[in-house]
């Protein structure tokens, strides 16, 4: 219950460019190859796809959202490694080089460590990163209060809900889509609030005891 009220007070804060809220997430994406030419969409018949296909191994999808400015960046990686995710945070820091400090909203996976900053950079540009973040971990169970989850399924549903077999062709379409809706400051209307919880979720609270 801690993790989840300090989420949502955090996203009860106004806009702050020195202290920007930034959600993170990431999510993997089979990579598809059709193994049958599509039949074209014609009058009166919708296009069809073959149930078979060919599988080409799997990318990772990393995505930022800034929420209260309506932008996002996304970054394609072939794997989720440690580095990896300490690579996209360099990635976040540089996009924020003015802020004072980045409040990160991630969920509590075992790469989303300060310890996979040293694992990647040397101890002084780990501890740069390090320090110009405040790490916020979503509850076990609890991904849904991450917006960026959100975003993502906005990308999946808008950009890659068919079959795709190149990472190549996930970079570009993703870069495109990440470009429209940051164009259009397209944001996120978040409702749910600390009130909220403490009722819809009254039954996950303790009873206190006189």
């Amino acid at each position: 219950m801690a993790h989840m009220e300090m989420v949502l007070d955090i996203y009860k804060r106004p806009y702050n460019a020195e202290i920007p809220v930034i959600c993170m997430d990431e999510s993997p994406k089979q990579l598809i190859k059709e193994t049958k030419h599509p039949i074209k969409a014609r009058p009166g018949n919708l296009e069809k796809f073959d149930y078979e296909y060919q599988r080409c191994g799997v990318c990772n999808i990393f995505l930022a959202s800034e929420p209260l400015a309506g932008k996002r960046y996304v970054k394609i990686t072939e794997r989720k490694t440690k580095k990896d995710w300490a690579y996209f945070i360099e990635v976040i820091a540089e996009k924020y080089s003015n802020a004072k400090k980045i409040i990160l909203i991630m969920d509590n996976y075992g790469t989303h460590k300060p310890g996979s900053l040293y694992e990647t950079f040397e101890p002084e540009k780990a501890k740069m990163l390090w320090d110009k973040f405040h790490f916020v971990y979503t509850p076990k169970h609890g991904s849904w209060l991450n917006m960026a989850e959100i975003e993502l399924n906005v990308l999946n549903g808008q950009c890659l809900n068919r079959r795709i077999d190149q990472i190549s062709i996930i970079e570009k379409e993703t870069k495109s889509w990440q470009e429209n809706r940051n164009n259009k400051n397209s944001q996120i209307n978040w409702q749910f609030t600390t009130t909220d919880a403490r009722i819809k979720l009254k039954r996950l609270y303790p009873t206190l005891q006189d």
